[in-house]
């Protein structure tokens, strides 16, 4: 398998920890970060093809405008919002916003989602 690289943002360490332990042992190389910076830094240098994001891991920036802000970085950028709830009305927005898809957690529920972003490209 070619490795893809994947960049997972939450504030949840376990939750990090689970998703790099999956996805590198399903051939991934995973990149974990607590920053939106980092994850800016990443997509403007990388070119991170996928990234998994928790809803709400920095409240110091509004979800929405980091989605806009990424996506002008990288319009071929796969972003997977994942949550542990669903909303309606924040699905609506990041949907519109160009996220590739809205998961939720546990980390088997989305696993699927990964693939899929590089089988779409």
């Amino acid at each position: 398998m070619e490795e893809h690289g994947i960049l997972v943002a939450d504030k949840d360490t376990e939750f990090l920890r689970e998703v790099t332990d999956h996805f590198s042992d399903a051939g991934y190389q995973v990149e974990t970060t607590h920053s939106a910076v980092h994850i800016i830094s990443s997509i403007l240098e990388k070119q991170t093809p996928v990234v998994l994001l928790g809803s709400d891991f920095d409240k110091k920036i509004n979800l929405v405008e980091l989605l806009q802000f990424l996506k002008k970085c990288n319009r071929h950028l796969a972003v997977i919002l994942v949550s542990d709830e669903e909303s309606l009305p924040v699905v609506k927005k990041v949907r519109k916003e160009g996220v590739f898809q809205y998961a939720l957690r546990p980390v088997n529920e989305f696993k699927q989602s990964v693939g899929c972003t590089f089988s779409a490209a």
